[in-house]
């Protein structure tokens, strides 16, 4: 997720995203969409993967000045070969070097950082899909169960805390682009979630940089069954089994909360874009100082060579940038959760479930 960075206080001090800053629900709904889009390319054809633009790690690497730095010396060093016609000194000594064994340890331990921010990841989307298959759980039981009236109600302001979840994720680790106003009044305004008087109750806390908007709508929930025991529709067992589907809901926004606070340590983050920046210009210049000299130099080799350290480029800063952008997924990058479709699914799944009319069994 893009954020912007305050000049005067020096490069670490950061500026929180304002709500005038995100995006708008139109704004969000494209970058779902092509969120959307870019899932469906997967089992594409190479060449038709290749042809694609968006959504790839050609734009993180056009973009990375480590890269334009490495090709501009290998290409320095390339050109002065071709202009003298004897061997530099240097030539002898640098083949005594051996940069390798620098690229060996640095290939592990990229990809130790991919496949850790990728089980991150995972995990998460986990815990998106286990908050909407609670609330299906609880409108499914409230459905055949309750009266029709505390089952909607019940259901109600458990999709709200859904939606406030996502939204309080702006309070922690590094913000979310859904905000009250664009994102969850949207869906309380179409979805008629909560009553003025439940949103008038809620405003005491501010739901763009609080989880406590969710915490509350849970306990709301809970309180809802107990009433439901306490009018003689439900028993303890019953009711015992709503509680702890609904404490399994706010276990998995929990896990969102805790994962989000704490992403991968800054320590190990700086250790590999160290390395990488030591690396690459070694590896260029290594490259470049083995293309040939004097009599041995042909253009054709050079160009080869020049492919090589552009791959090693594409190794070194697409694995970065994509464990980076893993770390992570609510953000407003195209690689992140499709949490709109989340939302939606949930609540159309809940309409269903809610509305279902079966029809009358003759027994016999």
């Amino acid at each position: 997720m893009s954020k912007s960075f305050a000049v005067a206080s020096g490069a670490d001090a950061f500026v929180e995203p304002s709500e005038e800053t995100r995006p708008d629900f139109k704004e969000l709904k494209t970058i779902e969409k092509q969120r959307r889009e870019i899932l469906l390319r997967a089992e594409l054809p190479f060449w038709r993967i290749l042809m694609f633009w968006s959504g790839t790690c050609l734009r993180e690497i056009v973009s990375d000045s480590l890269v334009w730095t490495t090709i501009i010396i290998f290409t320095g060093i390339r050109i002065f070969a071709n202009v003298v016609d004897y061997v530099p000194e240097s030539v002898e000594l640098l083949q005594k070097t051996n940069v390798g064994i620098l690229g060996g340890f640095l290939s592990f331990f990229l990809v130790l950082f991919v496949n850790q921010t990728n089980g991150r990841f995972l995990e998460m989307y986990g815990f998106s899909k286990a908050c909407s298959g609670r609330i299906q759980d609880v409108a499914g039981l409230a459905k055949t169960q309750l009266p029709i009236e505390i089952a909607d109600r019940l259901v109600r302001h458990f999709n709200a805390a859904h939606i406030a979840g996502y939204v309080g994720l702006n309070a922690i680790g590094q913000g979310s682009p859904y905000s009250k106003t664009y994102f969850f009044d949207h869906y309380n305004e179409e979805a008629k979630l909560l009553t003025p008087a439940e949103m008038k109750e809620l405003s005491r806390h501010d739901m763009d940089h609080s989880g406590l908007c969710m915490k509350e709508l849970v306990t709301w929930c809970q309180q809802d069954v107990t009433d439901a025991r306490l009018a003689g529709h439900i028993d303890t067992y019953q009711e015992k089994f709503f509680h702890e589907k609904i404490l399994d809901f706010r276990a998995a926004m929990d896990g969102m909360y805790d994962y989000t606070d704490q992403p991968p340590h800054f320590f190990y983050i700086h250790f590999l874009v160290l390395l990488s920046a030591l690396y690459l210009p070694l590896f260029a210049i290594d490259t470049a100082y083995a293309g040939g000299w004097g009599a041995e130099k042909a253009i054709g080799l050079d160009i080869l060579q020049g492919i090589i350290v552009f791959l090693q480029c594409i190794f070194v800063v697409g694995l970065r940038s994509l464990g980076t952008k893993m770390i992570d997924p609510y953000g407003d990058d195209l690689e992140d959760l499709s949490v709109i479709n989340y939302v939606e699914a949930t609540l159309e799944i809940s309409r269903t479930i809610m509305r279902s009319r079966r029809p009358k069994q003759q027994w016999t």
